[in-house]
């Protein structure tokens, strides 16, 4: 397919598909799986089961025409069901008995429908759209023990074109076929069929592989100059060849305690951090010491490492009084920080202290300024704590979603509807325009009475918010709901007020390590730039066991994969080890806060609340950075050459043991590591593959034909095993290259069933 064939995502629409039940792996009598082409929640029998939950069950759908499918949703019972998928799988493909693996994914118990995409595009750079007839729904296990497996609702969404279609399935068929002659050419030119190879190549005009790629296999297999192969690897790492094999390894997360000289903020939880990368300043404002809440204002200087005091108490000059559980954002364009919300003790809540009032800071001029005495006499939230703000620099939009809302003794009253103080009163999603000084509510939480027209959306507390500017969306993810703790992870998107539900690609479950655990204990901020997402987890769901439960994790997620990885994860307990650790790596904790540097690339944390049951009043004023890194091109040129320096080492304890152990002591002793452990001990194993060599090499000569032993078969076993050696190689070094510029990953023989 050519690059100028390809057609973008956002230049197709999508749209829903019909589609029949074609065959199922058993049919119930009582319920039949037409009823999964209508939604109906709330009917009990409009679903899909088999008889049993024996493996494998499965259920296909096909299309009237072929087509493009992109997503899959599935619809489900109006309450949490036993039989509902907790994992399944999904085929696709042209013929019914010959489909493709296109996702493996689980199901949520829950009533919120689901929608996953799937895999719908083909070839190494994701480019050709794969098309197909047939879909194959194979549930794997149910939430419930030995249940049946349940499907309640399909809705297939994809393109049916045959504008579109017609030349994919050309696409398709071109790319299998160069693919399989790709696959030949490998497996001849690797069992030394050179006239084979080269005929497949001049007949079907087909290439193996980049040129530069094929020059390293004949230095390396037919001619074995390591030496040159080492050159050819360090002119590739240098000019940024293998840059996309160095970004796609994991981070490793690298913490680094910061020591501040006075004046400094001291202990503290539930304050308020933002940073402004542009000018290398952190803002802190506010939280609670333990005693009393504050309403200090303090920005530091990353260049300097300084900490400086702009206001002790921010009331006495016209800006907000002391408090904490608030919110504050920042606008780096014009050097705005927005403050909202804040917790109130029950003393406390008479009628005149629960307006929620919204304030200003100027950096430029040193000035507060109270935008809003009530923000809900305006259209805006009520008196709100533990919610999550941020802000559309561009379209100088703040976003406002969640909270608790602190109610008066007599109850909310909202809608002429008197809501009741003593259950947990949530806050909906609402939008502030700075310019025009507005409010709007864009969703309304599920347990209040919702104005005509306005969604309604599962509200909580302590939850993650983010705004990713590329696609203009919300990103939601996890936090409190009375006493449920969530993990489900939702978007809004703010142009068009869709809420979209993030499904992972692959089973899940979130007891399991796939994801960060519920909670509402999390940090997150994002990365713009490289499309990821960043969250802190320090607190598991079970709270009745705080101390015993406290923990770190740091997680990525990729946006644009929609794939989540832990990087970084310490479940010690106790006081003696994080004592032992206070200098080295921060201690779990709660009501801390966690900012970004987008430009370096660093995290910084201060502060929190360390959980400890017999030191209720002990917050924390500690800060600390910390730098995901990545393996530099230096560290990746280090592996490879290490890797055919091993080669080479094994090559040459074939023929002389003398030469290889010279070659041990000094070639590849310089490039390890020794303070490192593993490589120290890897290194030190390598002086027994000198005997081992030797064994296999007499093995091959008493096993061949000609038992005499003679020169010329000892030279040819040589040279045969040298090639397989080489070969093997060659095939580890292609793993650092990009895909696109190697031979295919597979092997020829991979596709034969014995």
């Amino acid at each position: 397919m050519a690059s100028s064939d390809y057609i973008p995502d956002d230049e197709i629409k999508w749209k829903t598909l019909e589609y029949r039940i074609y065959k199922c792996s058993s049919y119930s009598p009582s319920y039949l799986p037409e009823n999964i082409l209508v939604d109906k929640p709330q009917d009990q029998s409009s679903r899909w089961s088999p008889d049993h939950d024996h493996y494998p069950q499965y259920l296909i759908l096909k299309l009237p025409r072929p087509s493009i499918v992109k997503y899959i949703t599935f619809g489900k019972f109006e309450k949490t069901h036993v039989c509902n998928m907790k994992k399944f799988l999904i085929f696709g493909g042209m013929e019914c008995d010959n489909m493709t693996e296109l996702l493996k994914g689980g199901l949520k118990n829950d009533s919120i429908p689901e929608t996953f995409e799937i895999k719908h595009k083909i070839g190494v750079d994701q480019t050709i759209y794969y098309p197909v007839r047939f879909i194959k729904i194979m549930p794997i296990q149910s939430w419930g023990p030995s249940f049946n497996f349940s499907i309640w609702y399909v809705r297939l969404t994809g393109n049916d074109d045959p504008a579109i279609i017609k030349p994919c399935i050309t696409w398709v068929n071109q790319y299998l076929q160069n693919e399989i002659l790709r696959l030949c050419m490998k497996h001849f030119r690797r069992i030394k069929q050179p006239d084979i190879f080269q005929t497949l190549r001049k007949v079907s005009n087909v290439k193996l592989e980049d040129q530069r790629l094929s020059v390293l296999y004949d230095i390396l297999v037919n001619k074995g100059d390591y030496v040159e192969v080492e050159k050819f690897i360090t002119e590739a790492v240098s000019s940024g060849l293998l840059d996309d094999y160095t970004n796609s390894q994991p981070y490793r997360a690298v913490w680094t305690k910061v020591t501040c000289e006075d004046p400094k903020p001291g202990m503290r939880g539930g304050h308020q951090m933002v940073l402004d990368a542009s000018a290398e300043t952190l803002y802190l404002f506010g939280g609670w010491n333990g005693n009393q809440d504050l309403s200090d204002l303090w920005s530091y200087n990353i260049s300097t490492g300084k900490w400086t005091l702009i206001c002790k108490d921010s009331e006495d000059v016209g800006g907000p009084s002391a408090r904490s559980c608030h919110k504050m954002c920042l606008d780096p364009e014009r050097r705005q920080l927005f403050i909202l919300g804040r917790y109130l003790d029950t003393q406390y809540r008479c009628p005149e202290n629960l307006k929620s009032d919204f304030y200003v800071y100027d950096i430029e001029s040193n000035k507060w300024t109270q935008i809003s005495e009530d923000t809900s006499a305006v259209g805006g939230p009520k008196l709100i704590f533990d919610h999550q703000m941020c802000i559309d620099v561009t379209e100088r939009m703040i976003y406002v979603f969640g909270g608790r809302i602190i109610a008066p003794s007599g109850g909310v009253e909202e809608h002429g509807m008197s809501l009741s103080p003593v259950e947990p009163v949530f806050s909906g999603l609402y939008s502030y325009h700075i310019p025009t000084n507005t409010w709007k509510l864009l969703a309304c939480d599920i347990a209040r009475p919702s104005p005509m027209n306005v969604p309604t959306i599962r509200s909580r507390v302590g939850h993650s918010m983010l705004f990713y500017p590329l696609d203009r969306k919300l990103y939601i993810f996890a936090g409190q709901r009375s006493k449920e703790y969530l993990n489900d992870f939702f978007t809004y998107e703010v142009d068009t007020n869709k809420i979209e539900h993030i499904s992972l690609t692959d089973f899940g479950n979130e007891e399991s390590n796939h994801i960060p655990a519920a909670g509402y204990t999390q940090r997150a901020t994002i990365d713009s730039m490289l499309s990821e997402m960043y969250v802190l987890s320090s607190l598991s769901k079970n709270k009745d066991k705080r101390d015993e439960n406290v923990q770190n994790s740091f997680w990525v997620y990729k946006i644009e994969k929609n794939s989540w990885t832990c990087v970084y994860r310490n479940e010690n307990m106790g006081e003696k080890y994080w004592s032992k650790m206070q200098d080295f790596e921060p201690c779990p904790r709660f009501a801390h806060q966690l900012v970004y540097d987008n430009i370096k690339k660093v995290h910084y944390l201060f502060g929190g609340n360390p959980g400890r049951s017999y030191l209720p009043k002990l917050r924390l004023d500690d800060f600390w950075q910390l730098k995901l890194c990545k393996p530099t091109q230096e560290q990746i040129l280090k592996r490879c050459k290490l890797l055919i320096r091993k080669y080479k080492f094994k090559e040459l304890a074939l023929n002389n043991s003398i030469e290889a152990l010279e070659y041990l002591q000094k070639d590849i002793s310089e490039i390890i590591d020794h303070n490192d452990v593993k490589q120290t001990k890897n290194f030190q194993l390598l002086t027994s593959v000198l005997f081992c060599e030797q064994d296999l090499l007499m093995r091959n000569l008493k096993d061949s034909e000609e038992c005499n032993a003679s020169d010329q078969n000892k030279s040819d076993i040589l040279m045969k095993e040298f090639h397989q050696r080489r070969t093997e190689l060659f095939d580890k070094l292609m793993k650092f290259f990009p895909e696109k510029l190697t031979q295919p990953r597979a092997n020829l023989t991979d596709l034969l069933l014995l």
